[in-house]
Formats: C-alpha cells, sequence, structure tokens
C-alpha cells in the first residue's frame, strides 16, 4: 500500500523537526536553533543543528541535513514510507493509503516486513502470557515471582511462547506470513533437508522483546525456566537486517527520556536488571544484554548524555575482564564511574531485598570513577610485588591516555599519583610517551602516497607579469552591458611574459564560488524587496541577462528562476527545502543553516550593532553582480593565455596579447570598485 499525497502533507506539518531529532538525541538551545553532538558519526564537539524555523537539521562535520522525514530514514535505517509510516503514528494522523500496483508489491521492502512480523511476533507472545493457561501457569507467575507489577509489563511489552514445536509459526503462517520471512526474522528455524516449515526458536520461554531507539521490535531475548543441561538459558534474536546487536541497548526506547532529563545514564548486563530499577523509579537505565561493551552502544549512550555509571555484580573474576574493554568509553569522551555490589548480588536481586530509597543510596555512596576504581582494583591483586606494581602503573597511565580531555587526564594523573604514591610527574612522562606513539601510529596511517610529480616540469602556457598594467573603462560599463564576447578598442603596451605555472589540482575555480554565492543569494533573499516592487530576485535578474552558467547544478537554479519570473513567480526558500531533486534540496539546507550565531550580547550589553546580511541586501546584491561578471571576465583572461601557448604567429599573440588586457583593465577596475586589495 502506498501512502496518499494528501496524508504525506499531513505528516509534513505535524512532524516538528525538534521533537523528532528530541527523540534520538538530547538537544541544546544555541540561540534560535538546537545544537547537538551529530547522531551519525562520532564527534566529541556538538556540530549538529536544528532550525526548527525552516523545519531542518545540518551536521557541519559530516554533513548530514535534510527534514523530519529524512532524519528518522537516516537515524532507523528505513524507507521512505516506514519513515512517515512512524511520524503518523508518533502524531497520531490516520494513514489514508492507495493499492500498489503488482510491481511495486513485488519490490517492498524486506525491512518492512521484518517489522511487521516482529511487531506481530511480539503482540502474539503478549496474549499467550496474559490469555493461554500455559502462559498464566508458568510466565505470569515466574514475572509475579520476580515482583514485576502489570503496568511494568506492560511498558516492556513481556510475553511467553508456548512450549510447541510450532505453535507461533502454525500460527503466523495462517495468517499469511511466510515462512521464509519468518525465518529472515530469526523466529523460525528450518533445518536444512527437512520437508516441514520448521520450528519456532523461542518456544517454552519468556519473551523479552528488544526494542530500538524509535521503539519498534527489532528482536526478542528469551529465558527458559524449566532446567534442561541442553538448553541455554537464555537465546537471542540472531542478526538480521533490523538487529544488529552490537548497536542495540536493551531498554534505551524506555530509558531515552529519562537520561536526557537526568543527564546520566546508568548500564547494568541483564533485561532483569533493567526492569526491575524501572519499577523502582530509576528509569535512565539500560543493558548490554550479556555482551561486551561496544563502540556504537557507547556512543548509543553519548546521543543523550556524556555521563554513565556502570553496575557490576559482586562477581571480581567478571569485573577484571570487563575493566579491559572500559577504556573505549574513555576514548569516546564520556565521563564513567562504577558501582560495586555486594557478593551473590546484582542490580536486579540487590534493589528487591533493599528497596528503591537504600538502593539509591548504595548508588550514591559506591559511586567511584572508573580510574580509581581500576587502579584499586588492580592494587589489590598486586600487592607488595614490585613488578606487578610496575604494570599496574602502566595499565592504568594506559586508560588515562585515552581520555580526549587534557584537563581531565592531568586531574587523573595528579590523582593516581597520590593512591599509587609515586611521581606525578613521571606518570605524565610516561603517558605522553604513550600519547606520542599512538600520533605516530595515526599518522602513519594516514600518510598520503607521494605526488610522482617532478619540480622541473611545468605546464605549457604564459601568464601576466605581476607589475601593474594600466587601467581598463573607468566607468565598468564593459561589465554591466552584455559584453563578454570578442573585445574591440585599442589596448594598452605591455608585453605577456612567459612563466611557469603550476598545474590546478583543486577542480572549483572562482567562477564556481561567484555562482554559487549568486544562486545562494537568489534562493536565501530572492523574495525580499529592495524597493516597494522591485524584489533581490528581479534586480539581479535584469543585471544579467545574458549571462549562463557553467556549473549544472547553478545553471539549473538559475533557469528555474528565470522562467518563474517570466510569469511574474519569484520562487521562495521553501520551494528549494521541499524540491524533489537531493542535491538543491541539500544546497538549501547549507546555505541557510549557519554555523555560528552572533551573540545578543553585541547588541543587549556592549550596545554595539551588527548588521545582518539582510539589512545590507542591497549592497550584497550590487556586489554578487559585480564578482560574478569580474569572474566571468578572469575566465576569459584564462582563455587567453592558453590561446597564447598556441599561437602560431606573431600578429596571433598581438591579437590575443590586446585582448588579454582589455580584460585585465576590467578586472582592475572592478576590483577597486570592490575595494580589493591591487599589486
Amino acid at each position: 500500500m502506498r501512502i496518499n499525497p494528501e496524508t504525506v502533507e499531513r505528516i509534513k506539518h505535524a512532524a516538528d523537526i525538534v521533537e523528532v531529532v528530541g527523540d534520538f538525541v538530547s538537544l541544546k538551545k544555541k540561540g534560535a536553533n538546537y545544537s547537538a553532538c551529530c547522531p551519525f558519526h562520532n564527534e566529541k564537539t556538538p556540530s549538529f543543528n536544528v532550525n526548527p524555523v525552516r523545519q531542518i537539521y545540518k551536521c557541519f562535520g559530516c554533513g548530514a541535513a535534510g527534514d523530519s522525514i529524512k532524519f528518522v530514514m537516516d537515524i532507523d535505517g528505513i524507507g521512505y514510507g516506514e519513515a512517515l509510516r512512524y511520524l503518523a503514528g508518533k502524531y497520531n494522523i490516520e494513514i489514508e493509503e492507495e493499492e500498489l500496483t503488482d510491481e511495486e508489491t513485488i519490490r517492498q521492502n524486506v525491512r518492512e516486513s521484518l517489522y511487521i512480523i516482529l511487531n506481530y511476533a511480539k503482540n502474539y507472545y503478549q496474549h499467550q502470557l496474559h490469555n493461554s493457561e500455559e502462559g498464566q501457569a508458568i510466565g505470569l507467575s515466574y514475572f509475579r515471582e520476580r515482583g514485576f507489577t502489570n503496568e511494568i509489563r506492560k511498558k516492556f511489552e513481556l510475553g511467553y511462547s508456548l512450549d510447541n514445536w510450532d505453535s507461533f509459526s502454525k500460527e503466523a503462517l495462517e495468517k499469511g506470513y511466510s515462512a521464509e520471512i519468518l525465518e529472515k526474522a530469526g523466529l523460525l528455524i528450518h533445518k536444512e533437508g527437512s520437508q516441514t516449515a520448521g520450528y519456532d526458536r523461542f518456544r517454552g520461554r519468556v519473551i523479552f522483546p528488544i526494542h530500538n531507539i524509535a521503539g519498534k521490535t527489532i528482536a526478542f531475548g528469551a529465558r527458559i525456566l524449566k532446567t534442561d543441561k541442553n538448553q541455554p538459558k537464555y537465546l537471542n534474536s540472531p542478526e538480521t537486517e533490523v538487529y544488529h546487536k552490537s548497536e542495540v541497548l536493551y531498554g534505551i526506547y524506555q530509558a531515552k527520556n529519562a537520561i536526557r532529563s537526568l543527564e546520566h545514564c546508568y548500564l547494568v548486563e541483564g533485561y532483569t536488571d533493567v526492569i526491575s530499577l524501572h519499577q523502582a523509579g530509576i528509569e535512565n537505565v539500560v543493558a548490554s544484554s550479556g555482551t561486551s561493551l561496544t563502540v556504537e552502544q557507547i556512543r548509543l549512550i553519548g546521543r543523550f548524555t556524556p555521563n554513565i555509571t556502570i553496575l557490576y555484580d559482586g562477581d571480581m573474576a567478571g569485573i577484571k575482564a570487563a575493566l579491559r574493554g572500559l577504556d573505549l568509553v574513555l576514548e569516546e569522551g564520556l565521563n564513567v564511574n562504577v558501582v560495586l555490589f555486594p557478593d551473590n548480588e546484582d542490580p536486579d536481586s540487590y534493589v528487591r531485598r533493599v528497596g528503591a530509597e537504600a538502593f539509591k543510596a548504595h548508588l550514591k555512596k559506591a559511586s567511584k570513577d572508573f580510574i580509581t576504581f581500576k587502579t584499586e582494583i588492580l592494587l589489590q591483586d598486586a600487592g607488595n610485588d614490585p613488578f606487578r606494581l610496575a604494570a599496574v602503573i602502566q595499565e592504568v597511565v594506559n586508560s588515562i591516555v585515552k581520555i580526549p580531555d587534557a584537563i581531565k587526564r592531568q586531574v587523573f594523573f595528579h590523582r593516581t599519583s597520590e593512591m599509587m604514591r609515586v611521581d606525578e610527574q613521571m606518570l605524565i612522562t610516561e603517558g605522553n610517551k604513550l600519547m606520542r606513539k599512538q600520533q605516530t601510529a595515526k599518522s602513519t596511517e594516514r600518510q598520503p602516497r607521494q605526488s610522482n610529480t617532478g619540480s622541473g616540469l611545468a605546464s605549457p602556457g604564459f601568464a601576466p607579469p605581476e607589475r601593474s598594467i594600466p587601467d581598463g573603462p573607468d566607468d565598468l560599463d564593459a561589465l554591466f552591458s552584455d559584453g563578454f564576447g570578442p573585445f574591440t578598442g585599442e589596448p594598452d603596451a605591455s608585453p605577456f611574459v612567459p612563466e611557469e605555472t603550476v598545474p590546478e589540482t583543486f577542480q572549483r575555480t572562482k567562477l564556481h564560488y561567484q555562482e554559487e554565492a549568486f544562486v545562494k543569494l537568489l534562493v536565501v533573499h530572492g523574495t525580499q524587496e529592495l524597493e516597494p516592487g522591485i524584489t533581490v530576485c528581479g534586480y539581479v535578474l535584469d543585471q544579467i541577462k545574458d549571462v549562463n552558467f557553467k556549473d549544472p547544478i547553478y545553471s539549473h537554479i538559475l533557469t528555474l528562476f528565470r522562467e518563474h519570473f517570466n510569469r511574474n513567480q519569484v520562487l521562495a526558500t521553501d520551494y528549494f527545502l521541499q524540491h524533489h531533486e537531493v542535491e538543491i534540496r541539500s544546497l538549501t539546507i547549507d546555505w541557510v543553516t549557519q554555523k555560528h550565531h552572533l551573540s545578543e550580547l553585541w547588541k543587549e550589553k556592549y550596545e554595539i550593532y551588527v548588521p545582518f546580511e539582510t539589512d545590507v541586501l542591497d549592497k550584497t546584491a550590487f556586489n554578487n553582480i559585480l564578482r560574478l561578471k569580474k569572474a566571468f571576465v578572469e575566465e576569459k583572461m584564462k582563455t587567453c593565455i592558453q590561446n597564447m601557448a598556441e599561437a602560431q604567429t606573431s600578429e596571433e599573440q598581438d591579437t590575443i596579447m590586446n585582448e588579454y588586457r582589455f580584460y585585465k583593465g576590467i578586472s582592475m577596475a572592478a576590483a577597486r570598485e570592490l575595494g580589493s586589495v591591487i599589486g
């Protein structure tokens, strides 16, 4: 089914970019806009900008940009239709659909099919938990025994899978779902060579649905309740197109708002740890689901807060093994604390034993920064053995240098020197050695290949001399006429001087930049009036009637303006922000998004008025026209130089030289008008 155009427009108008992005990252107000660390690439300093007026986002680090729909598509890795359905659900908009053709039905996105079947499975398991005799007797009894209330079971959508070989898959097949999609979703296991449909993966287990950050079910964790040495205690969904275990945190959907508001995240190991803490009122908690913490999981937390506390049970062997992996958290710039629980206790058992208030008090009392915690653990093992103590120093220093912030490193060097009773400067020196080694290794990896260009090689051709050349037309009429063809008139006498030139390696010319500046002015300010009845668009188009752009995309945009202006229409910025061509949309977002914002203090506190571009549009428009035509003239000059190298006779050289001098005079006159320095 296809969503009809009217519904699409309702979704677009309802979706607020700040609300949509805010569901996935923690936004901070910055002037009229909002900023955050970009969710699409790793960064420590926020360069991700959200503009609530234009309803767009733009990252100045990686270049990601778009509107609410594009953001949902990119953040969740889904298609256009899925993104629209997500936003429709968020804003309670009823979806009106149209029939797809047979060909479109065949091409329907596999990911969407996976989401549909996984959601169906979740509902099936929930139904079995509450309505089947087996589910109530086994699954519901287990959850009640752990103290999980009806409210918390609904919050995490807990369920139960019947202890039969094919109860779920049989019902799903009867509903019209294919065995192929059941297998791709990890719900059905099909043995090679078998003639049957297969058997249910999660039979006879309580079910913990795993959600992505948008709240969609993407996988399941399942716990067996009977003793069976041939079965693992926990069973998880396999990797699929929508589920990558290393990139997911259990409970992130339920916890993200609390993490954002409290600016802190607790990290535990298991499903029941998360659920028990939520029930105790501690909602800013997620689980790594029994896997070693990955960079992707760390960055997922970093979208919402830089502060993380890891809750460990009393298993010292497990803690020591996990310590090595936590350097990753430091490298990502997060502030890491650790809380240890008594022997044979984990967050789930401890909160159920002591209650919510005592648990929170323990978190506050037992919390230690990671470097201190690691140092204490390693020192206990080392005892008084000098060789092991030296190894501990090396290990701790190696962790400290992973911290990106220099001030934080200095604080930890000082604290560690006191704890270990060693010279602080010695720790710093060792740290510097390690950082130099790391930097050398990185530099070697990034080493560019050397150019094969010899120092004696140069492209053929001539260049004008550095000395001053007499002026061209004083009134710049040649710039503001249609005179970009062959020049007429007598040149001043000054010879060309041959000069070696270095081949250009950067493709964007001055003319390219001037074309971009000109088109940007039209797109961003074209509708603004310079005088009553005279728009920026009307003024600048009148001044360049016979000028055609070389860059294809800028030429295309200029043509759109000309065609609409001939019909007495001036295209507005929103036309280009919503244009069907991706490149035009992307360029427009770049042009309307400002990386830096002027502080209000200039005006309010210091009484310094700084004019904005909109305050000087008449001057900006005039200068843009001037620079554009100057760039065109300079292109003509380059052509003269190229032609000079190919001239066969002295007469040809004289003609080309005269033409060059003419354009040079115009260029210098334009430079004076623009206030450029001429040497």
